[in-house]
């Protein structure tokens, strides 16, 4: 996947998630929490639905590199490469 592709597929997950979120005008450099509603229960959800949909496995250490946008595309990339 390229990496607009991987902004896309986490603008799904956080649609699942959030829906009652406005994700249109979303702060890539900004942290996920700082511009949603989001508790550590909503995030591991983010991380079992990368599982789940693109078999990724985020290991408990990595969390931090999913704080912002641009932050999880560029941790995802070199995971989702051969993601179709």
């Amino acid at each position: 996947m390229s990496p607009a592709e991987i902004r896309t597929a986490i603008i799904d997950i956080l649609e699942d998630i959030a829906p009652d979120e406005d994700l249109s005008n979303l702060d890539d450099q900004q942290s996920f929490r700082d511009q949603m509603e989001l508790d550590s229960m909503d995030f591991l959800d983010i991380v079992m639905e990368l599982r789940k949909r693109y078999r990724v496995q985020v290991p408990e250490e990595d969390y931090t590199n999913l704080d912002s946008m641009a932050s999880t595309v560029t941790y995802l990339t070199p995971k989702m490469v051969a993601v179709a």
